[in-house]
């Protein structure tokens, strides 16, 4: 097996877990890393990477053993950087939201040429649920999907002494709040399993920040929201309903569906111990018959560590990769549409989002 060298560009609390993850894998050899802060430099040096940058762009500018990078800096900074690698010829694995908007995503496109882009928001789409729900859809037991659907709420938690990061709700570093931090891996999860055959055409949607009891939990110049939801009409008539808040006043809410003609198929995105597939059949003698069809939790490497391995794989065998700056897109399109209609109160139309590779 050919080894991907790779660097990694920032080394924060998700870069940090980044760098140890692509360490621990097979066929992947971290030789350098770049971080702006002194102890994080110090901290990679420790793990015994051989080369520490301050500046990312000297990790690409003067380290031609490195072919590979993941970038974990901001969103705010993540297009320059990814765009600067391309030029330099390496491929990259970018953290989530890949950027700041749809047209930074089709720079990205534009600039990659033949190089491979991976992007981190396919995480939940390698474990064994995930492929029995993907081979379950794919197989057309139920029959034309009409509904794609979302619901996450997540109560709030009491305040406590930890430091909110200044990144979860804000627009300048993350282009956004809870939809851009976390809706990414839902319609990466559930546009993935079912094809990337959904094509969004009009959006309509509503955005709201943090409610002041748990404003705690978010850095005081917070703009962004933590709670939204959209209704996106798809071309062919399916329809996608998503849903997802943080430091909610609600009991925990959690649900993914997949509904079709024939049947339905209830999902469970998230790495649990009690999670489970059900396969919803109708029938004119039975009525709804349910059955389980997966259960258990998924076995290892999943999340982070399985979209690191499909990356390194994608470089050495020149394939597109689980999601790809094609996909990135179609979920860029939905986020900037939905922050749009938020903002004017008007359904918003998505342009043709191309082929995905689906």
């Amino acid at each position: 097996m050919k080894t991907v060298r790779l660097g990694v560009i920032g080394c924060g609390v998700i870069g940090s877990r980044d760098l140890l993850d692509a360490k621990a894998c097979e066929g992947i050899e971290v030789v350098a890393a770049a971080d702006l802060r002194v102890e994080r430099r110090q901290w990679a040096a420790a793990q015994g990477i051989p080369r520490v940058y301050e500046d990312g762009r000297d990790l690409l500018d003067r380290d031609p053993e490195v072919e590979a990078v993941i970038i974990a800096y901001p969103a705010s900074t993540r297009t320059a950087m990814a765009l600067r690698a391309f030029a330099r010829g390496k491929h990259v694995l970018t953290e989530k939201p890949v950027a700041m908007n749809a047209r930074e995503v089709r720079t990205l496109i534009s600039a990659r040429g033949q190089l491979t882009a991976a992007c981190f928001s396919a995480r939940y789409r390698f474990g064994a649920s995930a492929r029995k729900a993907a081979e379950l859809l794919n197989s057309g037991v139920l029959g034309r999907v009409r509904r794609i659907h979302v619901r996450a709420l997540l109560p709030g938690a009491p305040c406590s002494d930890r430091v909110p990061p200044p990144w979860r709700e804000s627009f300048c570093m993350n282009a956004g709040g809870i939809l851009t931090n976390w809706g990414c891996y839902d319609l990466d999860y559930v546009l993935g399993v079912t094809g990337w055959r959904f094509r969004p055409e009009l959006v309509l949607a509503g955005t709201w920040p943090c409610i002041s009891e748990f404003h705690c939990h978010v850095a005081p110049e917070s703009d962004a929201e933590a709670h939204y939801a959209a209704f996106i009409l798809g071309a062919d008539g399916a329809v996608l309903t998503i849903e997802r808040g943080e430091f909610m006043p609600t009991a925990q809410e959690l649900a993914w569906q997949v509904i079709g003609s024939a049947g339905s198929l209830s999902l469970h995105m998230l790495d649990t111990d009690d999670r489970r597939i059900v396969l919803h059949r109708a029938s004119a003698k039975s009525g709804v018959t349910s059955e389980p069809v997966w259960e258990g939790k998924d076995p290892a490497p999943s999340g982070n560590p399985a979209v690191i391995a499909d990356f390194a794989d994608a470089v050495r065998e020149r394939r597109p990769p689980a999601t790809g700056l094609e996909q990135a897109l179609v979920i860029m399109q939905i986020t900037d549409a939905v922050y749009q209609s938020a903002q004017t109160g008007r359904a918003v139309r998505i342009p043709g989002s191309g082929d995905t590779g689906g």
